[in-house]
């Protein structure tokens, strides 16, 4: 017989969540409670955790988060959302807030009684906030008043008051700044496409246009007579070059979406390849005089090679910003991770603990020299006749380490998954600082969307096939292994520049910072790299084999297990990394990075080889269950 929960809060949180699958007509939509800031994935919701008093309050915040979460399932597409996404911070906050809006007012026509419940969930963040205290307009954020008045617009309801004050103290504004642009509001709410063009409109006329970003339907227009041109017989080239106009038109693509359009391509590619590589033995047969090639620039594949590297760059963290952006940018990672950083913190205290108790120190007893042992003066009282006993201290075992924590700065990465990526990058650095620890971390992306000077070098030679790498690289260095935590600080504040995240080239990454660490002096190293995804560049992929970048990843990380002198794990974020790397694991949630980032490295400190195994088991068994 099935034992009944004796938690009264239970029927109430199952009828929720089946409620929360129909709303969001998706029967297989996973819905959770939890003492965890509320999240969702593509397949599942973490709701707020109802107590077992069920008080009003509890109830109205898990009704209405359900609601809108539920809402954005489905009434929202991810692809068009991020198509039309302007690279501006603050562009991009008003483009959230306005697209929360429109699907929670979407979803009122069709479900009126969403309407109290998501009211619920608006006055209870209002008032977390404090927006009832706030009286000028400086002090009140934009995004959150322009998406309400969207709201308000939209459904004609009151908004709470504490919301209703932020509104109103940007209300005037916005409306003398956007008031043709506002009266076509009720025409683009059910078609998400037009009203993402009508949001990027008010974005630009309440002064923020030249954070919106290249414009994706003019970007369509050029790219359709480009395929006309391509088309004609005077002009008609490679598939290779066609795929590669196509691919340049669409930096905002998933990186999936990338890896399947070029899939077709790749037997293609490879035949291409291979031909390449014969003809040019045979020059090279023909002309024996020409200069000997090059150094490979990868240890890890010899045929790896990049078109040029002229364009490359290492740079410094301070060497991209002013220092009073910086300080900008760090004062606003602080305040959109503020609710973070107390689960962080807790979980630094505990790799700091397990980290200091290995480096507690030992002694052995019973010595003819050393230091008196106090402990034992009392036998000594008891028996006269019983020598002193000395105790000697022991060298402890903890190796010397340095730690180098690699970024994916790709523009998939936007948002809160680089946020919490540089804030748990950020205290733990300061955890292992205290434990003598050395750490560095660094950040890799690209210069530009499109190929950059590369690609303009590549069209100036006449498209030579199979160029290799086809984009300026961009590695960041934010905090050298020497460098004190108090003098980098606001280094980490860059990943929130404008502008500054765009494509992912993972394999010479990787080995980049593999290189750095085979130089330093520490005895043990070790390189966790956080990514979230296969590694993508679209004016790459679009003229070499669609495998090409990612065989060289897996190449570089063959070369560094081979070689056993670097420790090497990784971290997937929705994405799984498992398949790359041998000591991995995949995290569904962003907010589960600091966890997953913490208990690695705290495990590859145990001196027990079966806790090591273990931990990595679990997540693994995680992931299968998953």
């Amino acid at each position: 017989m099935k034992k009944h929960s004796d938690n009264p809060a239970d029927p109430f949180k199952k009828a929720l969540a089946e409620a929360t699958k129909v709303m969001a007509d998706d029967p297989d939509l996973g819905v959770t409670f939890s003492v965890d800031p509320p999240g969702m994935t593509a397949d599942s919701v973490r709701l707020p955790q109802v107590s077992r008093r069920m008080t009003r309050e509890e109830v109205m915040l898990a009704r209405g988060t359900a609601d809108a979460f539920a809402l954005r399932h489905r009434y929202h597409d991810p692809k068009t959302h991020a198509r039309y996404a302007p690279a501006g911070q603050m562009a991009r906050d008003i483009y959230e807030a306005m697209e929360t809006a429109r699907v929670e007012a979407v979803g009122a026509r069709d479900m009126p009684g969403t309407l109290g419940n998501i009211d619920a969930k608006i006055a209870h963040e209002a008032a977390r906030r404090g927006y009832g205290q706030i009286r000028e307009a400086s002090e009140a954020p934009l995004p959150a008043a322009a998406g309400y008045l969207i709201r308000h617009l939209a459904t004609g309801r009151d908004l709470p008051p504490d919301a209703a004050n932020v509104m109103n103290l940007w209300r005037a504004f916005i409306e003398a700044q956007a008031a043709e642009t506002l009266a076509q509001l009720k025409d683009k709410l059910t078609d998400q496409a037009a009203f993402a063009r009508f949001a990027r409109q008010l974005i630009a006329d309440l002064g923020y246009g030249d954070q919106l970003g290249d414009d994706p339907d003019a970007e369509d227009d050029s790219e359709e007579e480009a395929s006309e041109e391509e088309e004609s017989p005077e002009s008609a080239g490679s598939e290779e070059e066609e795929g590669g106009e196509d691919a340049d038109a669409r930096p905002e693509q998933s990186q999936e979406q990338q890896q399947d359009a070029l899939e077709a391509q790749v037997s293609v590619e490879e035949r291409d390849d291979s031909e390449m590589r014969e003809e040019g033995e045979e020059q090279d047969a023909d002309m024996p005089f020409e200069p000997p090639p090059p150094a490979p620039i990868s240890e890890a594949d010899p045929d790896y090679r990049a078109f040029t590297t002229e364009f490359d760059e290492e740079v410094r963290a301070e060497d991209l910003a002013e220092p009073a952006e910086l300080e900008r940018l760090r004062a606003y990672l602080d305040q959109q991770l503020e609710p973070l950083k107390g689960a962080v913190g807790r979980l630094a205290h505990k790799l700091q603990r397990r980290l200091q108790a290995q480096q507690n120190r030992s002694w052995e007893f019973d010595r003819e020299e050393g230091i008196l042992d106090a402990g034992r003066l009392a036998r000594v009282v008891a028996n006269p006749t019983t020598p002193l006993s000395f105790k000697v201290e022991k060298d402890t075992d903890f190796k010397d380490t340095v730690v180098s924590l690699l970024i994916d700065n790709s523009g998939s990465m936007r948002g809160r998954p680089i946020s919490i990526a540089a804030i748990c990058a950020d205290v733990l650095a300061r955890t292992l600082e205290r434990c003598d620890v050395k750490v560095e971390i660094l950040g890799f992306t690209t210069r530009a969307w499109k190929g950059g000077q590369s690609r303009e070098k590549w069209l100036a030679e006449g498209r030579p096939q199979n160029p290799g790498r086809l984009n300026d690289l961009r590695h960041i260095i934010y905090k050298p292994a020497d460098a004190p935590w108090r003098r980098v600080r606001e280094n980490l504040g860059l990943m929130m520049k404008e502008g500054l995240l765009k494509e992912n080239i993972d394999g010479e990454a990787l080995e980049w910072a593999h290189r750095r660490l085979m130089f330093r002096p520490e005895a043990r190293k070790i390189l966790m790299v956080i990514s979230d995804g296969a590694p993508v560049d679209d004016s790459t992929l679009s003229v070499n084999p669609a495998n090409y970048l990612e065989k060289h990843l897996r190449d570089v990380i063959a070369m560094i297990e081979r070689k056993k002198i670097v420790e090497l794990i990784a971290i997937g974020i929705g994405h799984d990394v498992t398949r790359y790397y041998k000591h991995a694991v995949t995290i569904t949630d962003v907010e589960q990075l600091a966890g997953a980032m913490t208990e690695q490295l705290a495990t590859l400190f145990d001196r027990d080889p079966r806790a090591k195994a273990r931990v990595f088991g679990i997540y693994k068994a995680l992931r299968r269950a998953g």
